[in-house]
């Protein structure tokens, strides 16, 4: 068994968790004689739903001030108190509203669903009350991020910013990505419905959910039989697992198309390179700019995972020693942007431009106008083959060559795709499945960045699949330095909200680029290389290519092994420091 894709038990978790973040922030709660604490505040809906919310006012302050809104579903009333402690520290009114159903709320707890409601509800009872001045920023991380796009679906007057940390996005980063359900996170809909408040002991029985993905993964069952191996229904997941395409239930939940056009407030979204849900927190950003193109929305982006990107980082991760310039204070930030859009203070220094991002391993920030320009130039690189085996070339090949590859859907004797960064660092990795495209050493040192987008082209034998792509840096002393990844199913590469099933024979083309944003500083000498794999692993659903859906494919569907033939016409499209003709 893989040592990375076990991790990806554990670590995928940080998609949906926020609560490590509050033991590293060292908040300190509020104390009666310097602040007005409101700890059990019932707002009742108009339309019959109640949310429970704390509110803390600093002593002393104006008589009317906006609001920094934090919008939660890990309800935790210490850590509650100490969140709108820290604002009303900051010369705002701290409002901590718990999502439906939790804490004091005496509804049933509702994830992801009515959102772009209840937020906006919260929003509307702030701006009622005698210290509210009529303004509202919200901030916070993962699905506080979430919370603050719904409720910008259906802008309120009052908002007038939001700063979403690793904002997640239902149905695109979790509990699938792009059209992929994932099973690392399962539990999370046990761990925010069973209470009120957050089941910790189910949430940390990893031995419980590593023995339920090993037992699926021998049993061959279909995934949507995954709840009865583990021996507990799980309602919430046979909702999700009964829309495949990112369709109008999960359309309902964010912004969509259009919507993001009426959006015109500024927006500040921080992510991290090895964040699980990356995906979602840019979606965001590429929507908002492709449907508003002139769009306040900055980002600060740099070498954090999911929880590092909410506190800005960690001097350690996962084997990487960070730069020192890329520690940053996420919450500082947050407040001086709030104090720059709501107070008239300075903008926070670090952003120079909209794209804001650390070059890792040069350990300096660098700024662009956009994702597409965090470089100056692009480099197309093919996924060639020649007698010396495969290479990612720079030049386009003369003619069109086929690799081939072949995947028995049914052996339970291997895992493909083993694309989990942890360690970031590797002395080496797994070469037993999968293509490898290498290139010619650097002769210089460049920096490399954006996203791992490109096209594949192949013909296989089945009417769909699910691919993984891995991008290392082989350093010097032959280390593989983790870049960025893709997972994704071929189906859905054009549109994630409609199947398009490929024709067995016929020579398919399949765009990608929702992968892992990334800056790194190559050293001269380094080599790229790219892993081309098929995803068949205990972590995801397995695609079994009859054309079916995949939720309910067994073993019995694996049928002949999978044969594809990919083409040497594939490639993928890197950000560069310097023109490919003076790299080599």
């Amino acid at each position: 068994m893989n040592r990375n894709l076990v991790k990806l038990g554990m670590a995928v978790l940080c998609l949906a968790i926020g609560l490590k973040t509050f033991a590293q922030q060292k908040l300190t709660l509020p104390d009666s004689s310097n602040y007005i604490i409101n700890d059990s505040v019932m707002i009742k809906t108009k339309y019959g739903i109640t949310l429970s919310a704390v509110v803390v006012r600093k002593k002393g302050r104006p008589q009317k001030l906006p609001a920094a809104l934090f919008y939660f579903i890990y309800s935790n009333t210490n850590r509650s108190l100490m969140e709108a402690k820290y604002a009303a520290d900051h010369g705002y009114v701290g409002v901590v509203a718990d999502a439906r159903g939790k804490r004091l709320s005496p509804d049933a707890p509702v994830p992801y669903e009515h959102e772009t409601r209840d937020v906006n509800a919260v929003i509307d009872w702030i701006t009622q009350q005698p210290w509210s001045d009529g303004r509202v920023g919200m901030y916070g991380g993962s699905y506080s991020g979430f919370a603050q796009w719904a409720a910008a679906k259906h802008l309120h007057p009052a908002l007038k910013t939001i700063v979403p940390y690793v904002a997640a996005i239902p149905g695109l980063g979790l509990p699938m990505e792009n059209n992929v359900f994932l099973s690392a996170n399962y539990q999370w809909a046990f761990y925010v419905t069973n209470n009120k408040y957050t089941d910790n002991a189910v949430n940390n029985d990893n031995a419980r959910w590593r023995k339920m993905r090993l037992n699926w993964w021998h049993s061959g069952a279909a995934y949507n039989k995954i709840d009865s191996v583990d021996g507990t229904p799980n309602p919430w997941l046979q909702k999700w697992l009964s829309h495949p395409d990112y369709d109008t239930y999960w359309q309902s939940m964010v912004p969509y198309g259009k919507d993001f056009k009426q959006i015109n407030i500024p927006v500040l979204s921080i992510t991290g390179y090895y964040d699980d849900g990356q995906v979602s927190a840019l979606e965001y950003l590429r929507e908002h700019y492709r449907y508003n193109p002139s769009a306040q929305h900055y980002l600060i982006i740099g070498p954090y995972d999911h929880f590092g990107s909410q506190v800005g980082g960690v001097a350690r991760l996962r084997s990487y020693e960070v730069d020192s310039n890329a520690l940053i204070n996420t919450r500082e930030i947050t407040f001086q942007w709030l104090d720059y859009i709501l107070k008239g203070g300075e903008k926070p220094v670090l952003l120079k431009d909209k794209i804001n991002f650390e070059v890792m391993g040069a350990n300096k920030w660098k700024h662009a106008p956009s994702l597409a320009q965090m470089e100056d130039y692009h480099i197309r690189f093919y996924l060639d083959s020649t007698a010396n085996g495969t290479i990612l070339s720079e030049q386009k090949p003369s003619k069109e060559v086929y690799m081939h590859q072949q995947v028995n859907l049914a052996d339970r004797t291997s895992y493909y795709n083993d694309y989990y960064p942890d360690p970031i660092i590797k002395k080496e990795i797994e070469r037993s499945n999968g293509l490898f495209f290498v290139t010619k050493p650097f002769n210089q040192a460049v920096s490399v960045s954006g996203a791992l987008e490109g096209q594949l082209k192949a013909i296989i034998n089945k009417k769909d699949m699910d691919v993984g792509l891995v991008l290392y840096e082989i350093t010097p002393s032959g280390e593989y330095f983790q870049l960025s990844y893709y997972l994704g199913r071929a189906s859905y590469a054009y549109d994630m909200s409609k199947r398009k099933l490929l024709k067995p024979g016929k020579l398919e083309t399949i765009p990608f680029y929702r992968s892992r944003v990334f800056s790194r500083q190559l050293q001269k000498g380094s080599r790229l290389m790219l892993v081309l794999n098929i995803d068949k692993n205990p972590f995801a659903q397995i695609n079994y290519g009859t054309g079916k859906e995949v939720s309910k494919e067994t073993i019995k569907d694996a049928g002949t092994p999978l044969q594809i033939k990919w083409s040497g016409l594939s490639f993928i499209e890197l950000g560069c420091s310097a023109d490919a003709k003076s790299l080599f």
